[in-house]
């Protein structure tokens, strides 16, 4: 929320005649939130599937998991309970969608092969904030002369470009199972390279730890501020 926060208070103070989104009924301000999750999520998984598909395993096809249809992706958690706990304790939306199925063993050159699959979450993440940037700028001009409508969409587009950043930076964190952890399985020599994916059973308990404590926020925070700042010069 806080990001969401700062660039209307941004908005603001350049003169943009803007609704807050404290004007917005509470059902608004889940939809501005929600829906960039859903299909940040959704997306993210059908890149994986896509191009498993394209190296020679079908297995998310076969499943009927390469569609963009959310429903199909919805996890429980993830999708669901995790999004509505963080937007009512928090004001933010975070969450993420069931792995699409995927059989490494299908794949034409494996190790090379493991690394272009992980690589396209993260991809269609950054394909998915050149859209919402594309709409923000399509937007902000009727918003700031008070259009409630433009100004949803303007917040809406901010909002998926913050979660899907987010969502691409973690993900390239070199920690099993997230996507960097599949990238840097690929480039270690083989021995080395099964003992290091060995971490995966312990390694959403080390996100936990790192979130707790501080640490993920404190090695991530500088970068997302850099593109903060970036989006801000692009969009205003």
């Amino acid at each position: 929320m806080q990001y969401l926060e700062r660039f209307i208070k941004l908005l603001l103070k350049k003169g943009y005649r803007i609704i807050t989104m404290t004007e917005l009924p509470y059902l608004y301000q889940i939809f501005i939130w929600a829906v960039p999750v859903i299909f940040a999520v959704t997306l993210h998984e059908v890149g994986h599937g896509l191009v498993a598909k394209i190296l020679g395993d079908t297995t998310a096809e076969d499943m009927g998991r390469l569609t963009i249809n959310p429903i199909k992706h919805i996890d429980l958690i993830g999708t669901i309970v995790v999004p509505l706990t963080m937007f009512f304790l928090s004001g933010f939306v975070f969450g993420w969608a069931k792995p699409v199925p995927i059989n490494w063993n299908r794949l034409r050159n494996k190790k090379r092969d493991i690394a272009l699959v992980a690589l396209a979450g993260p991809f269609a993440n950054l394909l998915m904030i050149i859209f919402w940037l594309f709409v923000a700028k399509l937007f902000i001009g009727p918003a700031g002369q008070g259009n409630s409508a433009a100004s949803l969409l303007t917040f809406m587009a901010w909002a998926g470009i913050i979660i899907n950043f987010l969502l691409m930076i973690v993900n390239l964190l070199p920690l099993p199972p997230l996507d960097g952890s599949r990238v840097l399985f690929s480039i270690l020599p083989n021995k080395l390279a099964y003992q290091y994916i060995k971490l995966e059973k312990y390694g959403l308990l080390i996100l936990v730890v790192l979130l707790i404590t501080g640490v993920l926020a404190k090695t991530i925070g500088p970068v997302i501020a850099v593109f903060e700042r970036l989006m801000h010069v692009l969009i205003i």
